[in-house]
């Protein structure tokens, strides 16, 4: 088997391991968890205060002709009237060659704030969203297609299903406790665990989350500005868990925040495997930010797929004025 062949079918092997039963992949994993807060958990909606723009784009496992692409966009902001902020984000997944299987979904949300203790608060979230899936038949590769020789020439004895385009409603809820100084959250996705098969009935997934991390100052003295125009170095170790579908995901990180630098170094593993190393490097001036993170697969899979690359756009637009004023969650930005 030549090596390109060999790619075919490694390829086709994952699309259907991750297509199983012809229905969306497992949730998509971003790498910048912080560059894309709505999504890691609805109760960040409002987190900065002021309005935020959020742009991510996200590659996974390029070399492979069946790779997945994954684009989102939100919006966030806290209102005074509401006390709490509200979001929404749009997100496109592709997978397969020419979009075989494609996800495209549309989530609003609600964060309420209040006060725990003294230097403590609360954001409690609750999203809704609908999600459309679509299959188009003609684009797939099935096993029984591969001509050992020729590639892809033959016909395959799969069926194609009576409808290939599904709508469906989608809920999540998550919450968020932190002070000046450290954070912790947790978050349940697919609440209502709707189908999402193509193929009777086939229940998504619960997927839950819970992240925890902090802040240290590592100057000797808090200032704004050095004498290189570098602001003050704060450290950020970070801890993420993931459970989805039987699998668990442990994720390790710590960032290094000095202004305007920033960068992260992530390590992934689940319950038998590692997975991947991710480097992140971000820059960021006055109310912009840009982020880009690289996946280094070390799991049986690293000869073959190339990674993952990410990038990200963060925009903090001017705050409007506000009769009280409320607290950010002071947490890493990508």
């Amino acid at each position: 088997m030549t090596k390109k062949l060999a790619k075919i079918v490694l390829a086709v092997a994952l699309f259907l391991g991750a297509a199983q039963g012809l229905k969306a992949q497992v949730d998509v994993a971003f790498s910048q968890f912080y560059a894309n807060p709505l999504y890691l958990n609805p109760a960040f909606a409002g987190s900065k205060v002021c309005p935020r723009v959020s742009l991510n784009y996200r590659s996974q496992w390029p070399s492979l002709v069946s790779a997945f692409t994954t684009v989102s966009a939100s919006y966030d902001q806290y209102i005074d009237a509401l006390h709490g902020g509200v979001g929404a984000i749009l997100m496109t997944d592709r997978q397969g060659d020419h979009a075989a299987l494609s996800t495209s979904s549309l989530a609003v949300m609600y964060a309420f704030r209040f006060q725990l203790a003294r230097e403590v608060w609360v954001n409690a979230g609750l999203q809704a969203g609908i999600t459309n899936t679509s299959l188009n038949w003609n684009e797939l590769r099935f096993p029984d297609m591969i001509d050992y020789v020729n590639g892809f020439t033959g016909q395959t004895s799969a069926q194609m299903p009576e409808h290939t385009n599904k709508w469906f409603l989608d809920f999540a809820a998550g919450a968020m406790v932190y002070s000046s100084s450290w954070y912790a959250g947790f978050s349940a996705a697919h609440l209502t665990q709707p189908s999402d098969g193509f193929y009777g009935v086939t229940k998504m997934p619960i997927k839950l989350t819970g992240n925890i991390g902090c802040l240290f100052n590592i100057a000797e003295e808090a200032r704004r500005t050095s004498s290189l125009g570098l602001g003050t170095p704060v450290l950020s170790p970070n801890f993420i868990y993931q459970y989805q579908a039987g699998l668990h995901y442990f994720n390790y990180g710590i960032y290094l925040d000095w202004m305007p630098f920033l960068v992260g170094v992530w390590f992934r593993n689940g319950i038998e495997n590692a997975d991947a190393f991710i480097f992140q490097l971000g820059f960021q001036q006055d109310y912009f930010k840009i982020g880009y993170s690289y996946d280094v697969t070390v799991s049986k899979l690293a000869n073959n797929t190339h990674g993952a690359h990410e990038l990200s756009l963060g925009i903090l637009l001017p705050c409007p004025e506000k009769k009280h004023k409320v607290k950010a969650i002071r947490c890493p930005s990508f």
